[in-house]
């Protein structure tokens, strides 16, 4: 009878040592999820910043373009070009006068 009491404690002592680690495993796994998590929040957060700023540049670029199109497509107009020469240039059609205004 002796031995079967010494060997119930031993069994105890050896479960609580066995929870204690397992404990200490799911512990350390946590810790690391969470730090994992963490990171993942924040190189996010970074790439979402740099999406915003990209899509930014695209629509900058896009207006851009659509100002130049339309600048090409009026200098395909011969009235436009008309209006340049004699605005810029001080050109004038034959037979008219240039009419100059002096301060």
């Amino acid at each position: 009878m002796t031995a079967a009491t010494a060997n119930p404690s031993t069994g105890n002592a050896g479960s609580k040592r066995r929870l204690r680690i397992w404990a200490m495993f799911v512990t350390l796994f946590l810790c690391w999820a969470v730090y994992t998590f963490i990171g993942q929040i924040k190189d996010s957060r970074t790439t979402q910043a740099q999406l915003t700023e990209i899509k930014k540049q695209v629509d900058e670029a896009t207006v851009q373009s659509k100002q130049l199109q339309q600048q090409i497509d009026r200098l395909n107009d011969p009235e436009y070009i008309s209006q340049l020469a004699t605005k810029e240039q001080g050109m004038v059609t034959p037979g008219e006068q240039q009419i100059q205004v002096i301060k």
